[in-house]
């Protein structure tokens, strides 16, 4: 039985305590404001603080630093928690979980809790999915129903400007959830209306092959009511009905007035979401929209950051940052050594755009310790231009030739899900202070 049997259902209805572990993550994140605007006592934990601990915290829910040190137990004792939400990359023996087990609190990973909240809520989920464009495509249709004064219940992968990360409005008709592919998350829920961004390959670790992800999306697509997407992407999947598909030709790219041909495309998703649910609009609506954090965020003149790492987002992004300067230099930071093992013949093609390029070391992540750290050298070998290439590391002499850069007039794009974000932004603070 679901952890929301009949126990389960009582408790969701005077409120429950909810504990979140990973709470600053991208997805338990938005889920944990959510959930504390649904009515719930919500609070959580995570290894590291973050913009999104801090914005959570802004909003009054406790979050503590740190996750080995009996925080959860302390917790459970001053007022007993109904249930742990976890996220996937949480290994089995993480000691919140291993704790949850031997006090008797129900675990769950979010999917589970959202799908529930949804329910109860009785909403319509529309879900963004695809492989690249999910973040973006998603804050674009919430500040839509923002602009059109449309109630709204949402939750994005992301921290944004005009409004948490997460939110319930009661008065809300309709759900708009960024619906990721990791874990098969996607596959929980049945949208009223799916929109798909793209269609690559990507979690290798979740789908073993590129098949096992086309059959994924196939699958998720047929859950949905309906659903709409690019031609050139829903043809590659199996066994989808065009009855319920909406499919875009490459030429119905709505006349939007936003950098960047990826954007201009997710731009036209959202339009044609907002006609199929039958919401009068005028394509300048997009036009003001003022981006997401970390999504070709603009940190200070000439200098850019960006979640991207995999090759098909950096060759967009690049695109996009040369629709706003002929001088475009990178700082690129790879994310999961693992990873890097399956992208690394991707690379070849899309830093052309780049006129510099600084290469860092990857970032590690839940990593295969049998698994050589591919170096740098390793990693630029097989790149068309890697003339234009400087390996480097995050220190001062780096932030010197970026600083170098902006000075003459180059565009600096900082890019990687990993630390060379914070980096930026603490190297920026501390400038702001001297």
């Amino acid at each position: 039985m679901s952890v929301f049997g009949s126990l389960g259902l009582i408790l969701y209805t005077y409120g429950m305590n909810i504990f979140f572990s990973g709470i600053g993550g991208v997805g338990l994140g938005p889920l944990a404001q959510l959930a504390h605007d649904a009515g719930h006592t919500v609070s959580g934990s995570d290894a590291a603080a973050s913009l999104t601990t801090e914005a959570l915290t802004d909003q009054g829910i406790p979050v503590h630093i740190g996750q080995n040190d009996g925080y959860f137990e302390q917790s459970h004792q001053k007022q007993p928690i109904d249930l742990l939400v976890y996220t996937a990359a949480l290994p089995p023996t993480h000691p919140e979980l291993t704790k949850a087990h031997e006090l008797g609190v129900k675990a769950v990973k979010r999917d589970e809790l959202l799908a529930q909240i949804i329910r109860e809520k009785n909403l319509k989920l529309v879900a963004v999915s695809g492989t690249h464009g999910k973040t973006t495509t998603t804050g674009m249709l919430v500040w839509a129903f923002k602009q059109l004064g449309i109630p709204v219940s949402y939750s994005i992968g992301t921290t944004i400007s005009f409004g948490p990360s997460g939110h319930y409005d009661p008065a809300s008709e309709y759900f708009v959830y960024e619906c990721d592919e990791f874990d098969r998350n996607f596959l929980h829920f049945s949208p009223e209306l799916a929109l798909v961004t793209s269609l690559g390959y990507d979690h290798s670790d979740t789908y073993p092959t590129k098949d096992d992800y086309r059959q994924a999306f196939s699958r998720f697509l047929k859950q949905s009511a309906h659903g709409i997407g690019w031609r050139h992407d829903l043809k590659l999947l199996p066994d989808v009905s065009a009855d319920t598909l909406w499919q875009l030709q490459d030429d119905e790219v709505a006349p939007v007035k936003l950098a960047g041909e990826h954007y201009r495309m997710n731009a036209t998703l959202v339009l044609k979401a907002l006609e199929y649910l039958g919401f009068d609009y005028d394509t300048s609506l997009l036009e003001s929209f003022p981006g997401t954090n970390r999504r070709f965020e603009k940190l200070a003149d000439n200098l850019y950051s960006d979640y991207g790492h995999h090759p098909t987002e950096i060759a967009a992004t690049l695109q996009m940052a040369c629709e706003l300067s002929d001088r475009v230099v990178l700082v690129y930071q790879p994310h999961q050594n693992i990873r890097q093992y399956e992208i690394k013949g991707l690379y070849r093609n899309c830093f052309k755009d780049a006129k510099k390029i600084y290469w860092l070391p990857t970032y590690l992540s839940r990593e295969n310790p049998d698994l050589a750290v591919l170096t740098p050298p390793e990693l630029t070998a097989d790149i068309s231009n890697k003339e234009d290439i400087r390996i480097a590391d995050m220190d001062d002499e780096l932030w010197t030739m970026l600083e170098l850069h902006r000075a003459s007039g180059d565009l600096v794009l900082v890019m990687g899900a990993g630390s060379v974000d914070g980096w930026v932004r603490s190297r920026l603070q501390k400038q702001l202070a001297d």
